[in-house]
């Protein structure tokens, strides 16, 4: 997990590939410009959706994996906890490969305050649960990177 300010995104450069493309854009991109839904940087490799939502309470939401992909989160609009697990303990909802998601369970976990400027990498196989409510406004409009593992 790498959690940070996005002026800082840069550093993380050199880790693979797929992440240096999604980090070039970053660079670049107007974030508050971009359109809702999916778009593609390198075809199924590095792609973004942005998409509006509601948080929720944290007994609201799960902790979630994914093995083909990891994550890059932004909250353009409004604030929300990302909870990052230390510690897969229970299976909850076997994971599936044509989706590339899965729900587990976690005790104990870390929770990263997101909000306008930060970001948040979950590498893949390490559960993370977006959209938990903060003492903020509950409208949320994020833009999530798949950036594919290899």
């Amino acid at each position: 997990m790498v959690y940070d300010s996005i002026k800082n995104i840069g550093k993380y450069r050199g880790q693979s590939l797929w992440l240096d493309r999604a980090i070039d854009f970053l660079e670049t991109a107007d974030l508050n410009s971009l359109p809702i839904g999916r778009t593609e940087i390198a075809g199924d490799k590095v792609f973004f959706n942005v998409m509006e939502a509601e948080a929720k309470e944290e007994d609201e939401v799960n902790f979630e994996i994914h093995k083909k992909y990891m994550d890059i989160q932004i909250d353009i609009e409004g604030t929300e906890n990302i909870a990052v697990g230390l510690d897969i303990e229970e299976v909850i909802e076997a994971y599936r490969e044509e989706i590339d998601f899965g729900i587990v369970d976690c005790s104990e976990y870390v929770m990263c305050k997101m909000g306008k400027g930060r970001f948040i990498i979950c590498m893949p196989e390490e559960a993370h649960k977006p959209g938990i409510v903060t003492e903020e406004n509950r409208y949320l409009k994020k833009c999530v990177f798949k950036v594919a593992r290899s």
